[in-house]
């Protein structure tokens, strides 16, 4: 197996507010995922799922422990470097789209790479958004603000703009969690497409079992510790 994704022994703390002992969220985590995989994180409210997330895709740190991307350790990387991790490695999916209300849909999408080191610019960055918004079925809403359009497509939108840069590693917190059931179901549909398609590694949290099933491998984050199941 092609190790792509590498957590040894992670545990998270945070203060408490009043001064008393830190509040641990997790220990001694270990995960290994391959390549091209795709994983499902499940488990109660509050026990960490979104938090891991965070801890893989360098918008947080651990309190200790060692976590590997593509082979790269992103506790020594300086804060440019992280900041250049998350935008051309890490594609980000969240349960609220977070989309610009004043940008078109097409906008949206390119905004990323406008904030970005990948070097797309002008008409091939355009085209490119296009192209994305085609594959997820949006191709016709290029012009159209995220008021403008439903739900289930302003997450649609959210996924086009999570793959401008071409990411390796896709994490996905909850992003059914504000659909029906309908829009739910073509959305995990979408997500597990691309993931065969472009051969992306993915990180799903998800409430659904029926989701999770979905993918190749499940893991519960529950009272501290994750196992696969």
């Amino acid at each position: 197996m092609e190790k792509f994704v590498q957590l040894d022994e992670i545990t998270k703390k945070y203060p408490s507010p009043e001064g008393s002992d830190a509040v641990e969220v997790f220990r001694g985590i270990n995960l290994t995922l391959a390549s091209g995989s795709s994983n499902a994180i499940v488990g109660p409210s509050g026990s960490g799922k979104s938090t891991l997330l965070n801890l893989i895709g360098a918008l947080d740190k651990p309190t200790s422990g060692d976590i590997r991307v593509d082979g790269k350790a992103l506790a020594g990387m300086s804060p440019g470097e992280s900041a250049r991790f998350r935008n051309q490695t890490v594609g980000f999916v969240f349960q609220s789209h977070h989309l610009l209300p004043s940008c078109t849909v097409l906008e949206n999408v390119m905004v990323p790479a406008l904030a970005g080191s990948g070097g797309l610019t002008g008409k091939a960055l355009q085209d490119r958004a296009q192209s994305l918004l085609d594959e997820v079925g949006l191709g016709h809403r290029t012009g159209h603000r995220p008021g403008e359009i439903s739900g289930g497509e302003r997450q649609r939108v959210a996924v086009a703009r999570s793959l401008i840069n071409e990411p390796s590693l896709l994490l996905a917190d909850e992003p059914t969690g504000a659909l029906d059931k309908s829009n739910s179901e073509k959305l995990v549909d979408l997500i597990v497409r691309l993931n065969e398609s472009r051969t992306l590694t993915l990180i799903l949290v998800t409430h659904s079992q029926e989701t999770a099933r979905r993918m190749d491998t499940g893991f519960l984050l529950d009272e501290g510790g994750l196992e696969k199941i």
